[in-house]
């Protein structure tokens, strides 16, 4: 791949976006290779954990590539968004945990791919934004969708229809990133994070992201239903079996993956 690097670090993938020249920007290869990268990493028993970050101090993703994007007519405009929208709804369905490792500007698409992993850390020069009302259009990669659904209609029509872009802090008040820390410890923390939920048993954090990410799309009582339906099924693991009696023992599980 040409944009995009990927290094595992004993079990911790980092997909960094690579094109620090343009701060990152995102243009269809280099979301296409996004989406390589996590297709080759969902069956891959090494990787307990993804960080996705961006090359250089500047920018996480600065957005999407302009220019590809002034070439668009009303069809060719619909095919960009739904491949976005493609590899974006995949990384949010990864049955592994994605965290965004958020280095600088996560503006427009930049700020959508952040959003589609399960979990946001910010370094505090981090800014954060859909400007595309700026430009005549709006947020395709499902922007728009995400955003309400994390912080209500209310905040995400004000930043999505103001185009401002805000600051670390100010994302960590309203919720659009969990944590934010200084900029020299970022990648530490997230791997910190990633190292932590990599101990955890593997099945039950696949049914946990399944559980949270597909029962927030449904009624409360088939959410619920969901929960119970995934609850039991772990019951019937080794995993289970083992974490419980690592518990009652008085020592570390071993966890298998089974």
């Amino acid at each position: 791949m040409d944009n995009v690097r990927t290094e595992n670090k004993d079990g911790v993938l980092i997909i960094t976006i690579d094109r620090p020249k343009v701060l990152n920007a995102l243009n269809a290869q280099t979301v296409a290779e996004i989406g390589e990268a996590f297709e080759a990493a969902r069956d891959d028993d090494a990787v307990k954990c993804v960080i996705v970050t961006g090359a250089g101090e500047k920018a996480f993703v600065a957005g999407a590539d302009i220019n590809e994007l002034a070439l668009m007519t009303p069809i060719s405009g619909k095919l960009v968004a739904e491949k976005g929208q493609r590899v974006f709804r995949n990384i949010e369905r990864f049955p592994k945990p994605v965290i965004a490792a958020v280095n600088g500007f996560a503006l427009g698409g930049g700020c959508e791919l952040a959003l589609a992993c399960h979990i946001r850390i910010a370094s505090e020069k981090a800014q954060l934004g859909l400007p595309e009302v700026t430009l005549g259009i709006i947020p395709g990669y499902g922007g728009t969708q995400r955003m309400a659904r994390l912080l209500g209609k209310g905040k995400a029509l004000e930043l999505i229809l103001t185009g401002d872009r805000i600051k670390a802090d100010e994302a960590e008040r309203i919720g659009l990133v969990n944590k934010v820390v200084p900029a020299e410890e970022l990648m530490n923390a997230a791997e910190t994070m990633a190292r932590t939920i990599a101990t955890r048993g593997p099945l039950a954090v696949r049914a946990a992201i399944e559980a949270v990410m597909s029962g927030s799309e449904m009624p409360f009582d088939e959410g619920q239903t969901l929960e119970a339906t995934l609850f039991g099924l772990l019951a019937s693991t080794a995993d289970m079996k083992e974490g419980m009696g690592a518990f009652l023992e008085r020592r570390t599980a071993d966890f298998k993956g089974k």
